[in-house]
């Protein structure tokens, strides 16, 4: 039975599901920050994927990124399966300004976290719950 990883439910607000993957956005209101997880028991690497899996994950992946690039028009998407602090497979996608306060280098470890203020947070979550809606097969959370 799938179960997201603690640390994810702490730090990211769920906004729905792809076919796939759980989306999540970031609780760091420093960058434009969506993380796909697949909802699959105990996964810890894409290659454990099957085939079929790998490829919707990739198609998941692309179509986010695409609507990110849509809505924000960033300098650079950046997508990562690092996971060496939360070891479920999730990938990161992370919109990149040449203004954004890490720029040029990883956002990991750069500053710390500034989270959004609640009000706000969910203001987001509205706006990407919408955003994602016009993506095939996505289904907002219920919360």
């Amino acid at each position: 039975m799938f179960e997201l990883h603690s640390r994810l439910q702490a730090d990211t607000r769920w906004l729905g599901d792809l076919p796939l993957c759980r989306v999540l956005l970031a609780k760091d209101s420093q960058y434009p920050w969506l993380i796909l997880v697949p909802r699959v028991a105990d996964l810890r690497e894409i290659h454990h994927l099957a085939p079929e899996q790998q490829q919707q994950l990739m198609q998941e992946s692309c179509a986010v990124a695409t609507l990110m690039e849509q809505a924000l028009s960033p300098d650079k998407i950046n997508i990562g399966a690092l996971g060496n602090l939360v070891p479920q497979l999730h990938l990161h996608h992370v919109a990149r300004f040449a203004t954004d306060r890490a720029w040029p280098g990883p956002i990991w470890g750069a500053h710390p976290a500034v989270p959004y203020e609640p009000q706000e947070l969910a203001e987001q979550g509205d706006r990407w719950r919408t955003r994602l809606a016009k993506l095939s097969g996505f289904t907002p959370c219920d919360c």
